[in-house]
């Protein structure tokens, strides 16, 4: 993205970027409880490192948008990695996110028990926009987004 380049890094690039964070996170803040995550793509990187060992000492990890598969392509294969990650699972899903339909995230969840936990957000999208019609605004969403992240942090520290 700082290259202004459409497609994005190869994914060593990536997990590479994520264990590079994780490891300065660690290193600036010793002693702290240590969560990784990240929207969509950088979520899924975010659980290919862990799932390959590079993420020590993290306690869990958030998705904010889990992406199983780009918009009608149906596939739950970019989520089989998930099954080689060791710590708690917190997906955080807009109910109608077409990047991953509720049927198929909520099948992907239930074979990750007891590590995964799926918070839905009504009537939002991939972005965790929602129509005006919902009565809630996208701020009001973000806020639901935190306080659930924190809530659930809190629960495994």
């Amino acid at each position: 993205m700082e290259q202004r380049r459409k497609a994005p890094d190869k994914p060593a690039v990536l997990t590479a970027t994520v264990e590079a964070a994780a490891r300065a996170a660690a290193a600036a803040a010793p002693g702290l409880p240590l969560f990784a995550g990240g929207k969509s793509m950088g979520g899924r990187m975010t659980s290919q490192a862990a799932a390959l060992g590079l993420l020590p000492g993290i306690r869990g990890i958030v998705f904010f948008g889990f992406p199983l598969h780009p918009p009608k392509q149906p596939g739950t294969q970019r989520a089989d990695h998930l099954a080689k990650v060791e710590v708690p699972m917190l997906f955080l899903q807009g109910t109608r996110d077409a990047f991953a339909p509720l049927p198929s995230i909520r099948s992907v969840c239930a074979r990750l028990q007891p590590r995964a936990t799926l918070l839905l957000f009504e009537g939002a999208d991939h972005s965790f926009h929602v129509p005006k019609t919902s009565g809630k605004s996208d701020a009001d969403v973000l806020r639901e987004l935190a306080h659930s992240t924190a809530a659930w942090t809190k629960k495994l520290l």
